[in-house]
């Protein structure tokens, strides 16, 4: 990638209007910072009356769908942000991990069969429903063969999923008022597994800096006691896909960084109005229902992350020293009131969207491989 043009003004921009403060203080945090190690200057949060028409450097926090959008920024390609753009809302949803029912079922308009033919043998077993009278038939195929998890296309940090494990079950689902418009969003129903690892691959392409890295993540407890993200430990290395493979790495995790290259390589080939600077993807392994153990792609993150923070740190620390191979960086959330840990870099402390309290930070160890 061609250097970051250094007339760039790094701005931090929170696409949805209702996001949550903890969200917008971590974007603005990281634009902040990204501009500190790119030699930019920051211009704060995106104002059209400021920013219109100036050569931008953006950091959104989400992916930026559609033509109009990107023409907002002056975004036209992966040099511009820290992020990615897609032609369709859905492409940068859960929605693309699996096909749909039949050639029947609804689909959103731009859908691409070709993605779910490339990946199908690095995802679970699952499907995609965007109608409600593909719904029942969908989970009849699936619960044929275990348990299931229904997941809403647009929710993130493992909110709103639910583990169903009969059809009487998933009739209850159908029966609630809000279920035509739960499936017409759109849902995926995929196969659950037990005893699972999450683990985390993903790239970074920032100004003239190529980053990749594998590691895992974890959940810990919101302040409502409901499970969701609670960090990652990441083994990043400059360079690209092959770099990483070439260290020291369980077989597990070499499957995990294959897999997720299979699914990165359908993207840009399904949609080709895709690109992205910051690809992450998130592989799940586990158990299934006989209890072989399967591996799978769940879904892709092409915007800022929960590992974002973790990810600038070793960007910081390559930049300081060139000639390092590999760095092990951990980003950490916790919704637990406590002083910031020796040696970690506060990203963000206050208030969360359902808890009284949240603090963000990232910690950076040597690697010693």
């Amino acid at each position: 990638m061609t250097p970051t043009n250094r007339k760039k003004l790094v701005v931090a921009h929170s696409v949805r209007p209702e996001a949550p403060l903890h969200e917008v203080e971590t974007n603005r945090a990281l634009a902040r910072w990204l501009a500190q190690i790119l030699g930019l200057k920051y211009g704060g949060s995106y104002d059209p009356e400021l920013h219109s028409g100036r050569d931008l450097y953006l950091l959104p926090t989400q992916t930026l769908v559609g033509a109009a959008a990107a023409l907002q920024f002056g975004v036209k390609g992966p040099e511009d942000l820290w992020g990615g753009y897609v032609d369709y809302d859905f492409i940068c949803t859960k929605a693309i991990s699996h096909g749909l029912l039949n050639r029947n079922a609804h689909a959103p308009e731009g859908w691409s069969p070709l993605f779910s033919e490339r990946v199908r043998n690095v995802v679970l077993d699952g499907l995609s429903v965007f109608a409600l009278e593909d719904a029942r038939p969908a989970a009849e195929r699936l619960l044929y063969s275990g348990p299931i998890r229904l997941k809403p296309i647009h929710a993130c940090a493992g909110r709103g999923q639910e583990v169903i494990k009969s059809l009487d079950q998933f009739d209850a689902i159908l029966a609630r008022p809000d279920a035509e418009q739960l499936f017409t969003e759109g849902v995926v129903l995929e196969q659950d597994l037990d005893q699972v690892i999450t683990h985390s691959v993903g790239q970074a392409f920032i100004g003239d800096k190529v980053l990749s890295y594998c590691g895992d993540q974890y959940l810990t407890e919101d302040g409502h006691g409901e499970q969701v993200y609670g960090g990652s430990n990441l083994l990043v290395v400059q360079g690209y896909y092959e770099d990483l493979l070439e260290l020291e790495l369980p077989d597990d995790v070499r499957l995990a960084i294959e897999q997720a290259q299979v699914f990165d390589n359908a993207a840009d080939e399904a949609y080709p109005g895709f690109y992205a600077s910051r690809r992450n993807y998130d592989i799940a392994q586990g158990l299934d229902s006989n209890g072989k153990q399967r591996s799978g792609v769940l879904e892709q993150s092409w915007r800022m992350g929960g590992a974002s923070s973790a990810e600038v740190a070793a960007l910081q620390s390559f930049v300081n020293d060139p000639g390092m191979r590999a760095i092990r960086v951990s980003s950490v959330e916790t919704y637990i009131a406590q002083p910031l840990p020796a040696d970690a870099i506060e990203v963000y402390r206050g208030p969360a969207q359902d808890s009284d309290f949240l603090l963000k930070y990232v910690t950076v160890k040597s690697y010693d491989g």
